[in-house]
């Protein structure tokens, strides 16, 4: 027999993951388009060519900058650091640049802005893109060199080394991810467009799986599980809601598009947004498989020093969201 009250809640949690998948599915696409077009315009080795030039301050604004606008997947990410760290690029730079990639990026801000609505999404943002600007420099003060590996990383046909600053061309291609492969630079705009396009569906049909599982997730969590349970665990009574909720992101993080529509349930279930934030910066930032990335190319201790900063930056911005900007959106 089922238990009484059961049937509608998966009917109610049904009709949210409709709700959510037409809302999310042309944001989503939409979002990826705009991250092939932008790999196709600045593609890694023009990234890292315009932040050699820079020295620490405004180096760090660029480096948040291009970290949010060039969103590449961690497989890429990781040796773009290694050349900008090979290069003489300074730590806290490109510190910068790691923070941001994650944590601001296309596809965030526009299912950001399909659930929570433009005030949240421009104070995310901001306050995000301020954070990896500071964390940077303040990284960038601190004597951290000695902990970055010497090591050599092939990714998109190129050999890029951190212990002597140059980055070598290889012919192989690393592959392992759709989006990490050379992008040609004679190609025509409209062939550019064509590849964002083609790439665009392609992402989202191998991201398809994600996406579905954080609606689905959502969906259960709107629908079946009760708001009161939810406010007990992480709603405003709970002084240490937010710092853990920054921890808790890593271990269930899948990709930010699965993380999303739970943030949004869990704020549909009376969640504070500054704690829901914390939790999506958290998974972002210190999720495992970028931190196995990561161990290749930083020692333990500068390794921790990362995973202590992204939990600071997402416990700070949901501190921020859940008092000053609490009355403002």
């Amino acid at each position: 027999m089922i238990p009484v009250g059961t049937e509608a809640a998966l009917l109610d949690s049904w009709d949210y993951f409709l709700h959510l998948a037409m809302v999310l599915t042309p944001l989503f696409i939409g979002a990826s388009f705009l991250v092939g077009l932008a790999q196709e315009y600045l593609p890694p080795e023009r990234v890292e060519e315009m932040l050699r030039a820079r020295d620490h301050g405004s180096g760090n604004v660029l480096a948040a900058g291009l970290g949010a606008v060039t969103p590449f997947c961690s497989c890429s990410t990781v040796p773009v650091l290694a050349g900008l760290l090979g290069a003489g690029a300074p730590t806290g730079m490109a510190f910068s640049f790691l923070l941001a990639s994650p944590i601001v990026n296309w596809i965030a801000v526009f299912l950001l802005f399909g659930l929570f609505g433009t005030g949240v999404t421009v104070a995310y943002v901001t306050t995000a893109l301020l954070a990896a600007i500071v964390a940077g420099l303040i990284i960038g003060t601190l004597d951290l060199d000695g902990y970055i590996k010497d090591v050599r990383i092939t990714a998109g046909g190129r050999e890029i080394a951190t212990d002597g600053g140059t980055s070598a061309s290889a012919t192989a291609d690393a592959g392992g991810c759709s989006e990490c492969g050379a992008t040609a630079t004679n190609r025509t705009h409209k062939e550019r467009v064509t590849a964002a396009g083609e790439g665009a569906l392609s992402f989202f049909r191998d991201t398809l799986p994600y996406i579905a599982v954080g609606i689905a997730i959502g969906a259960l969590i709107h629908g079946a599980v009760p708001a009161e349970f939810l406010q007990r665990i992480a709603g405003p009574g709970n002084p240490l809601a937010t710092p853990i909720a920054a921890l808790a992101g890593a271990p269930i993080y899948v990709s930010i598009s699965g993380m999303l529509p739970i943030a949004h349930s869990l704020t549909e279930a009376g969640i504070p947004i500054g704690t829901v934030i914390a939790f999506v910066i958290g998974g972002a930032g210190i999720s495992i498989p970028n931190l196995i990335l990561l161990n290749k190319l930083f020692e333990r201790r500068l390794l921790a020093i990362y995973a202590t900063t992204v939990v600071t930056i997402g416990i700070t911005v949901g501190v921020l969201f859940n008092t000053v900007f609490a009355g403002l959106l």
